[in-house]
């Protein structure tokens, strides 16, 4: 069986999971602008970042191929977007793909599921900060109804050239929020 063939099932993330979830980072570490990151990520940092993620405020999910060992193919989250009071209605997503299992619906599985999610918590929007040489993941956020709002440009350096971000947002309710 492909993995083309083989269905998705998106669930919460697990303590036992952070290092499934930190191998396929760092692999973007090495590999890729979708991460600004340098260094390796370490597991204790990873341990510190998901203790930061409560699952009813700011979830980390998984998804896992529905095969026989539900090996996990992708992972996303929802992060503040900054820490100041005024900024507690929005978030930011980040969504990772293991690289033999991109384009198979993983990561529009996991967003929808985050979207979900977000709206079930009562944010009001989500961003997303995407390198501009990424246009998987640009297409994956326009997919889901996100809309480019900025362009920043030459704000990372990595792999010994400059690069731009673009920031991508949803609002998901056009309702007033109830801020009591």
């Amino acid at each position: 069986m492909s993995h083309a063939d083989v269905p998705i099932v998106v669930r919460p993330a697990e303590t036992g999971d952070l290092a499934t979830i930190n191998d396929i980072y760092n692999h973007y570490v090495h590999t890729s602008t979708c991460t600004y990151q340098e260094e390796p990520e370490p597991i204790d940092t990873r341990r510190a970042w998901f203790d930061r993620h409560p699952p009813e405020r700011y979830p980390v999910l998984v998804a896992c191929a529905a095969s026989p060992g539900g090996e996990i193919v992708g992972w996303g989250a929802l992060s503040p977007y900054r820490e100041r009071s005024a900024y507690r209605f929005s978030v930011e997503n980040s969504v990772y793909v293991r690289p033999d299992w991109q384009r198979r619906g993983v990561g529009s599985a996991l967003l929808r599921d985050l979207v979900a999610r977000a709206k079930g918590i009562g944010f009001r929007t989500i961003l997303a900060g995407i390198d501009a040489e990424q246009t998987a993941s640009v297409a994956l956020h326009a997919k889901q109804g996100f809309v480019q709002t900025a362009h920043l440009r030459q704000v990372g350096f990595k792999f010994g050239r400059w690069l731009d971000v673009y920031y991508m947002q949803l609002i998901l309710t056009d309702e007033a929020t109830d801020v009591g």
